[in-house]
């Protein structure tokens, strides 16, 4: 692996004594001989900011402080460079960090004599097609939702696979997830959980009006489309936090995407462990 020596910190701006704890951060990297790339701590995450896009560009190992928020930003910022991510929870349930922040000096001592792992995470490339016209282009961790609107009813879409109609859906909406994804919005509408090492993507309805239509595991070698076919307008959300408005007829078009997200792991942690640990799995039991 290539020499660590630009390191970007990546922020939640609203968590507490967040400046002052980047400080330390900056401070002992910079004791270790590190060159220091700071986002914003007084500004909104926004990719388009020129701090943001010059770590994109130049870092060659990412620290996100924050919750799993900040790391799904941080993924997106840095997919197409796959440089290593190091979670630190500063947030609440956490999936996908990976320490806490007083823990922070020991790791990246592990991580600078290369005792750690990379946990490589499958993406998701998303385009969305009006007639002949591509008018979104978005990669996702966790997962694109398409969803109804501001008005209380079912939208209805049109579900391929490979091109090939899979089902006309009634429905608040869908869900198409990662692994890692499985345990964000999907787990809510009764989705499984899915170990984040597979190459599957996961279709969950949301309330579908039939009650036939169940979560479908496909492979990630697929592509899925999903087609807006109801007169109310819909959202396309990716990941929580980015998307747009989509019309009638409409096309929403998902495949894996050719970039991983390298998580920063080390030994001796399985994910069964995150699962008792955010899930509370076991508490009360004897």
């Amino acid at each position: 692996m290539a020499t660590l020596q630009t390191i970007g910190i990546l922020t939640k701006p609203s968590a507490p004594n967040m400046r002052q704890r980047v400080e330390q951060v900056q401070d002992w990297l910079h004791i270790h001989q590190k060159t220091v790339l700071l986002d914003s701590t007084d500004m909104p995450p926004s990719p388009s900011c020129p701090e943001r896009q010059h770590i994109a560009k130049h870092a060659d190992l990412l620290i996100v402080l924050g919750g799993d928020g900040t790391m799904l930003s941080g993924a997106r910022l840095v997919e197409q460079r796959g440089i290593p991510i190091l979670g630190v929870n500063m947030g609440g349930l956490g999936f996908l960090t990976e320490i806490h922040f007083e823990d922070l000096p020991e790791a990246l001592e592990k991580i600078f004599a290369g005792k750690f792992q990379l946990d490589a995470r499958l993406m998701l490339a998303i385009q969305i097609r009006r007639a002949d016209h591509i008018i979104g282009h978005y990669t996702a961790l966790n997962d694109i939702v398409v969803s109804k609107g501001h008005l209380v009813r079912m939208i209805s879409t049109t579900v391929s696979v490979n091109d090939v109609f899979m089902t006309n859906m009634q429905s608040d909406g869908l869900i198409v997830s990662t692994p890692t994804g499985s345990t964000a919005y999907s787990l809510s509408t009764n989705g499984p959980i899915l170990d984040p090492s597979l190459e599957a993507i996961l279709i969950n309805p949301i309330c579908p009006h039939t009650l036939s239509h169940r979560p479908f595991l496909a492979p990630s070698t697929v592509s899925i489309s999903i087609q807006l076919t109801s007169q109310e307008r819909a959202m396309a959300t990716v990941d929580g936090q980015e998307g747009q408005e989509i019309l009638t007829g409409d096309i929403v078009q998902i495949c894996a995407s050719e970039h991983r997200t390298q998580l920063i792991r080390f030994p001796g942690r399985s994910y069964f462990e995150v699962l008792r640990t955010k899930l509370r799995w076991g508490d009360g039991l004897v």
